[in-house]
């Protein structure tokens, strides 16, 4: 067996006192599989005297010292983009391997992290940055390699896809749903990078670099949050055999002659027959289509500290069955180079509901607005209440700037009272 890989820990929350523990409780099996022992020797936290639940003697405060030492290999778990993203290119640089769940580092600064990792001939593996303990990265990376992946769409925030589906089941308003998840644990005291969409669009953007070989930013990521998704909204999904998802959605697209890829992060309808849509309390899942595999669904726990940390420890053996083999894994492909559409020319397709009056004529008087737009209806349901009447209108795919004008002109028209609701809609044509 050979030399012990020594391993240097970057923040010791949740997550890194579970990989400590895992460590520490499985080190016979986890030598067996790398072929060497592994070894914590080293733990970088701002407080040592907060953790109590491993061994003193390995905390420091002083993380460019643990990181100068001779260490193999860098589990960082802090988070954030700074300082950490410099320690990590100076630990890459010198050769140092690095194994990170730091979704919002890697979604801005990936592709720099890996050309200082092939410039110190390291790895980089970030399995735990997107949807925890699923499996999702490196089977895009590595095992679809071969393929030609056209979509991937995936709920990838557990606190929202919890917010959701309590609304769906309880017919709960939007902050009752919040304030259950934020008791339970679910969200956090300020759950703005959740119910917002900023978590996801960093998961969406590193996805899609993956499954298109391109470059990708979350700010390349459109993005709408939940908090203006209502309990009306979801009854009206309902009736329409629908339920409501906040989705990332990474996708080819085609027009005028070239390919691009567009990434977006916002809710759904989604058709309850859509193997998404059963994907309920605060578990992830991500749908992946491909030309020659097909549909794939990858489906479990998307955080928590021993989910996230199985993920962790998933990589941690990986690099070091690379350290023992004194090889590295596989490159970063980049070669596409597809740009990334703006949403405006992304193809998508609306739900809208509408107070009209309820005459003669005022539904053609929409539709015409529709059509001048050059977007095709493909359901209308109308319901009359006296004097008034709801429409409830989806349309078939169109460029989502013009769907967007659409709605803006009937917002101004006289024929209508209000816009209630507008949402995107995947999966089926109704």
């Amino acid at each position: 067996m050979s030399k012990p890989i020594r391993i240097a820990l970057l923040g010791c929350g949740t997550v890194g006192s579970e990989v400590v523990r895992l460590i520490n409780e499985q080190s016979d099996d986890l030598a067996a599989r790398v072929g060497a022992p592994l070894e914590v020797v080293g733990i970088a936290v701002r407080r040592p005297e907060r953790h109590t639940d491993v061994d003193a003697s390995l905390l420091t405060t002083d993380v460019q010292a643990l990181l100068a030492d001779d260490i193999d290999v860098v589990i960082e778990v802090i988070g954030g983009i700074e300082p950490v993203k410099s320690w990590l290119l100076t630990a890459l640089r010198a050769g140092k391997s690095v194994v990170s769940a730091n979704k919002a580092l890697l979604a801005e600064a990936g592709d720099e992290l890996h050309a200082a990792a092939a410039e110190g001939g390291a790895d980089l593996y970030y399995e735990a940055a997107v949807a925890g303990a699923i499996p999702i990265l490196r089977p895009l990376s590595e095992s679809l390699t071969g393929d030609r992946i056209k979509r991937v769409m995936g709920i990838v925030n557990g606190t929202t896809n919890y917010i959701l589906s309590r609304m769906d089941e309880t017919g709960s308003s939007f902050s009752e749903a919040l304030a259950e998840a934020t008791a339970l644990g679910y969200a956090e005291a300020d759950p703005t990078a959740d119910v917002d969409g900023f978590d996801a669009a960093s998961k969406a953007a590193i996805l899609a670099g993956l499954a298109f070989h391109s470059p990708v930013v979350a700010d390349d990521v459109y993005r709408e949050g939940i908090s203006q998704v209502t309990a009306a909204d979801v009854a009206s999904a309902r009736e329409m055999g629908c339920t409501i998802k906040l989705l990332a959605i990474c996708e080819r697209v085609t027009g005028d002659a070239d390919e691009a890829i567009a990434v977006r992060v916002h809710p759904v309808m989604l058709p309850r027959t859509h193997p998404l849509a059963s994907v309920g309390d605060a578990f992830n899942a991500v749908f992946v289509e491909a030309e020659a595999a097909g549909p794939l669904m990858f489906y479990g726990k998307g955080a928590g500290g021993a989910p996230t940390a199985s993920a962790v420890l998933g990589d941690l053996v990986a690099v070091a069955r690379n350290r023992v083999a004194r090889s590295t894994g596989a490159v970063l492909a980049r070669y596409a180079g597809l740009s990334v559409r703006p949403m405006g020319k992304t193809p998508t397709r609306y739900h809208v509901s509408l107070d009209v009056a309820d005459r003669a004529g005022v539904l053609a008087a929409v539709a015409a607005e529709f059509a001048a737009n050059d977007v095709s209806i493909s359901t209308v349901r109308q319901e009359g209440r006296g004097e008034d009447a709801q429409l409830v209108i989806v349309t078939h795919t169109a460029p989502d700037e013009a769907l967007a004008a659409t709605v803006e002109k009937l917002r101004a028209s006289d024929i209508v009272s209000d816009v209630l609701s507008v949402m995107r809609v995947e999966g089926k044509e109704f």
